[in-house]
């Protein structure tokens, strides 16, 4: 009796079970260092699919598969970098529009467009004004849980201020010292910093998948075999012949060199990443020639 009394009350329960699942908020983002952030503000009330979430591959050469245009469909919110970073994100939203979705642009956010250096989440000011674009939209899609938002929110603002004390500690002791890159990934951060960027002709032709000139490229090798820079900075997700001659120019001559990505690795967090990766370039810096 009591057994099946039991099996009553769970068949009773499972689509009570199944409804407080649906209502968590779906949220999809492009990029997965977005993708955190929404799991770290919105917690246990929120469901993320973060589409281009592979560190190893290179985020300019991402197409869309047809799981992303059904992950949109459902999608409450979206997220997308801009400033011609995700172009297909846009594309798929305008084939799929849906009423109510809350779309949220970083580069809208932080008044970027087409041209200026895409990769936002290297500006130190971009996280905080997303976040707290974020914890609105999530506030307005679950009023619910506000709270929780607001909470989140604080929590993860909080958690961006070893950062802002790092930027500020590495300017008073950087600022003005030469860097160079293979790419400008990292260069919102460097500019933060007040490092000066050589060699930035050479980085954008990389970036946008254009040679770059013989005279570009020797002046680049140049800077590094003259140590007229004191670190070279190298998009470890792109892999072209150009790029590792530098590495290799760069070893050769004793010029340190810091790796970065554009895509979150696994198993970290927004702020221990880049935390990380500044921590790597303040060594290379200390220990510069």
């Amino acid at each position: 009796m009591w057994q099946m009394l039991v099996t009553v009350l769970l068949t009773a329960l499972l689509p009570v079970a199944a409804a407080a699942q649906d209502n968590k908020v779906a949220v999809v983002a492009a990029e997965n260092v977005y993708g955190d952030v929404v799991q770290q503000i919105g917690g246990a009330h929120v469901t993320v699919t973060s589409l281009i979430s592979n560190p190893s591959q290179d985020p300019h050469l991402f197409e869309a598969a047809p799981a992303a245009a059904r992950a949109l469909s459902d999608a409450q919110i979206v997220i997308g970098n801009g400033a011609d970073y995700d172009p297909w994100l846009d594309k798929l939203l305008e084939s799929a529009r849906k009423p109510g979705r809350v779309e949220i642009s970083i580069a809208k956010l932080m008044g970027r467009e087409a041209g200026d250096n895409p990769h936002l989440w290297y500006d130190p000011a971009a996280m905080p004004a997303f976040a707290n674009a974020l914890a609105a939209a999530l506030a307005k899609a679950d009023p619910a849980h506000e709270a929780d938002y607001k909470s989140g929110l604080n929590v993860f603002l909080a958690a961006l201020k070893p950062i802002e004390d790092k930027v500020a500690s590495m300017r008073a002791r950087y600022n003005g010292v030469p860097v160079t890159a293979t790419e400008p990934v990292f260069e919102p951060m460097t500019d933060a910093i007040g490092l000066i960027n050589r060699n930035r002709r050479f980085q954008l032709a990389m970036m946008n998948d254009t040679e770059p000139s013989a005279k570009d490229l020797a002046a680049f090798e140049s800077d590094l075999k003259q140590h007229k820079v004191k670190a070279l900075i190298r998009n470890a997700q792109v892999s072209e012949a150009l790029a590792q001659r530098l590495v290799a120019t760069a070893q050769t001559a004793n010029v340190p060199i810091v790796g970065v990505t554009e895509t979150l690795p696994g198993g970290k967090h927004f702020q221990d990443w880049l935390l990380s990766e500044l921590d790597a370039l303040d060594q290379a810096l200390r220990g510069a020639k």
